[in-house]
């Protein structure tokens, strides 16, 4: 070890993890990462399973606002990975109804006209109305959504008076989609900020899908930058304790009992999990610390279903407000490296992932009855297509604390990424940021976290 570098200690290897681990050691930084499990990515890990097809933890869209995501992955040459789709949003109905938002490729906001004037399902007076909602966003922008955090989105709808169907067939699916919690629950400031910023910027609600697993073309790409620069990477590796003497953080104690010590601490902990780390003294102490305790985890369900026949050849995501199905894709069309199944060609067929939501009242049933759940949702959203479509293979991912619950007044508890602490900081979704628990969210938190390091160590940012 080089004594003239300062060395960084990160805690876990989600993909802000793995992000501050690039980042640091490409400052100088000697940086050594832990992470509980085996793999490596967190949120957005993969792995194959014993038939050799590779297993997502869920179902992970790309957002064209992502540009922090998609300077690390052109740094790392994979940029190319990600396959942009067709620049529309559609929805699929009980019955076999759909309805689709186009855009133009015009400046905002003539880009959302399409959606507004001709998307086959909604009247002119529904869109109006709801446009009508929109003015405080549009005049004042970023500035209007905070001052909403005190609502749900179905309360701030309400007073908004745009319409039972529009919350229930658009919005519904989009707060499940966003942050797997109904309207009734998610604050009113997570929807308004995302409308926000695709109204103002067009080409921010573009979407992609990579060509393969993250694993493959994220996170062993990032592990494998970082470690042929010498950064070491310890999995398998549970964290029991932040160690606090009254000032700054003095080490981390392992659950096998080892103290670890650096001269900075990074966490990039999912909430859940660094809420047990760190010492009840420390959290009395201080009430940055102590306010985390009030960020609570969402519960998540993914499935992914193999059907013998194509269900539907869309090559884009898909929303559903009808069932337990609220956003989807048909991998088979939107991953080409996915087009196999237990080694075999699987084209001309379904590869469905599903985000399951809302997954609370879910999480104690069997993987039988979830995925006989789902698969009602399909057939009722395809009775045509899907008829006679038989199931190959099935899997399930229950995760009982993902995201953190972004319900109203929260938004006071998430936390900077420098903390009242001189050598600890903070990385992750929930931290602040404005893509909150995404993989925007968690490189521009790494990306904060590492800014905070650099000029704490006294040495010049670029």
């Amino acid at each position: 070890m080089s004594s003239e570098k300062k060395s960084v200690l990160i805690l876990g290897g989600g993909l802000a993890g793995l992000t501050a681990a690039k980042r640091l050691t490409d400052r100088g930084f000697q940086v050594k990462l832990l992470e509980k499990r085996e793999i490596f990515g967190g949120k957005v890990s993969s792995w194959k399973d014993d038939e050799g097809d590779w297993i997502e933890s869920g179902t992970h869209c790309f957002f064209g606002a992502y540009t922090e995501l998609y300077d690390l992955l052109k740094e790392i040459k994979t940029d190319h990975a990600v396959l942009w789709k067709e620049h529309q949003l559609t929805y699929t109905l009980d019955a076999g109804k759909r309805f689709t938002f186009d855009t133009w490729d015009l400046p905002s906001p003539l880009h959302l006209m399409p959606a507004i004037v001709k998307n086959g399902y909604f009247s002119f007076g529904e869109m109006a109305a709801f446009s009508r909602s929109l003015i405080p966003l549009a005049l004042q922008k970023d500035k209007y959504p905070p001052t909403q955090d005190h609502l749900t989105f179905a309360e701030w709808a309400e007073k908004k008076k745009f319409g039972a169907r529009l919350m229930e067939k658009m919005f519904r699916p989009m707060a499940l989609a966003l942050k797997f919690i109904p309207p009734e629950e998610i604050s009113a400031k997570i929807i308004l900020d995302v409308t926000e910023t695709f109204y103002r910027i067009p080409e921010s609600s573009c979407m992609g899908f990579l060509k393969g697993a993250p694993q493959e073309y994220i996170h062993q790409p990032l592990l494998d930058y970082s470690a042929s620069r010498g950064a070491i990477f310890k999995s398998n590796t549970a964290i029991e304790e932040l160690l606090w003497d009254g000032k700054e953080i003095k080490g981390v104690q392992l659950r096998n009992g080892e103290i670890l010590t650096a001269d900075y601490y990074l966490s990039a902990l999912p909430i859940h999990n660094l809420q047990k780390v760190l010492p009840d003294p420390l959290k009395k102490h201080d009430r940055f610390f102590g306010g985390l305790d009030n960020l609570e985890g969402v519960p998540v369900i993914s499935v992914q279903i193999w059907y013998d026949q194509e269900i539907t050849p869309v090559d884009n995501v898909l929303f559903s407000p009808d069932g337990v199905i609220p956003v989807y894709a048909n991998l088979a069309r939107t991953t080409p490296d996915y087009r196999r199944l237990r080694g075999e060609s699987f084209n001309g067929k379904t590869r469905f992932e599903f985000c399951v939501a809302p997954a609370k009242s879910l999480m104690g049933l069997s993987k039988e009855e979830i995925v006989r759940q789902v698969d009602m949702s399909v057939r009722n959203c395809y009775p045509e297509t899907s008829h006679g479509a038989k199931i190959l293979k099935s899997t399930l991912v229950k995760i009982p604390q993902s995201v953190y619950a972004p319900t109203p007044n929260m938004e006071q508890f998430r936390p900077t990424q420098r903390t009242p602490l001189r050598n600890l900081f903070l990385a992750g979704g929930f931290s602040r940021q404005p893509y909150y628990d995404s993989m925007g969210g968690a490189v521009m938190s790494a990306n904060l976290a590492v800014e905070g390091i650099v000029r704490e160590a006294g040495l010049k940012e670029g």
